[in-house]
């Protein structure tokens, strides 16, 4: 297990060179904010937009058009129940992140399955929230791509079949390898699953514990893989600095909000790019 510290975030966030344009930062496509979920999609759009990803598509419920629009003007729109209509929007996308909002019911299962139907396997996917509920209690066949996970426990319960109280680091790895996938198994100390190494996150804060945390984390991912060529490399970044950032703002405050982390990315990747 490799512990996590500043060293990860000097290593992967790199000056941003001249000679670059909105393609350079990776084409981010995120799915999911059903109509009574409109918050979770766009902490986690925002937070890829925050994140330095070049070109952002949010695919939700027509009903959150307006909110979308109007706090985050910089994110296009799609309707997800349009995904044979749109489905360029997925296929030209570096990076897919699927569930924040998404919900469980059949609409959001048919979804899921027509966007997962869409991926090629240069992509790289991020499933996150009611999307692995779905494929936990689906048996849904995930695609051929890369692959990344970011449950938390109960979530990993589900998919893995490993009890909470049993989410040791052998359990975790060797589902982990069976699902051939980067896992995020996100708790008090986030542990990161990859093929080769497992990382420990060593920062975070109580304060944190509110809700869309995880869809805030869920876009920083993405913007993040979106941007930075070694993918569990940057995974890890995010992990941290998501943490890091919390952190740092709860040494003056009890509570932590979503917001107040995605409104915080810009300058504290500023600060640890590379020299």
């Amino acid at each position: 297990m490799i512990n996590l510290s500043d060293k990860i975030l000097e290593e992967t966030i790199i000056k941003r060179p001249n000679k670059s344009y909105k393609g350079t930062f990776g084409r981010i496509t995120l799915i999911g904010g059903n109509k009574n979920f409109a918050g979770a999609i766009i902490m986690a759009s925002s937070a890829a937009v925050y994140a330095g990803a070049g070109l952002v598509t949010t695919m939700t419920d027509k009903n959150n058009k307006t909110a979308l629009n109007e706090s985050l003007p910089e994110a296009m729109y799609a309707d997800y129940k349009k995904i044979t209509d749109n489905k360029a929007l997925i296929q030209n996308a570096d990076v897919i992140v699927i569930g924040p909002g998404l919900g469980t019911n059949e609409s959001s299962e048919k979804i899921l399955r027509n966007v997962l139907k869409l991926i090629g396997k240069n992509q790289k996917l991020i499933i996150d929230g009611s999307a692995i509920t779905l494929i936990a209690k689906r048996k849904i066949k995930l695609p051929q791509t890369k692959i990344i996970l970011t449950p938390h426990q109960m979530e990993w319960q589900r998919l893995s079949g490993i009890k909470i109280d049993e989410q040791n680091y052998n359990a975790n790895k060797k589902c982990q390898e069976k699902l051939n996938a980067i896992v995020v198994l996100k708790s008090h100390r986030t542990e990161i699953y990859t093929n080769d190494k497992c990382f420990k996150n060593t920062v975070g804060t109580p304060a944190q514990a509110t809700g869309g945390m995880g869809d805030t984390l869920a876009g920083m991912i993405a913007g993040f893989v979106g941007q930075f060529k070694q993918t569990e490399q940057a995974v890890s970044a995010a992990v941290y600095m998501h943490s890091k950032i919390a952190e740092e703002l709860s040494k003056n405050q009890y509570v932590i909000l979503p917001h107040q982390i995605i409104n915080n990315i810009p300058y504290y990747m500023k600060k640890y790019q590379k020299k």
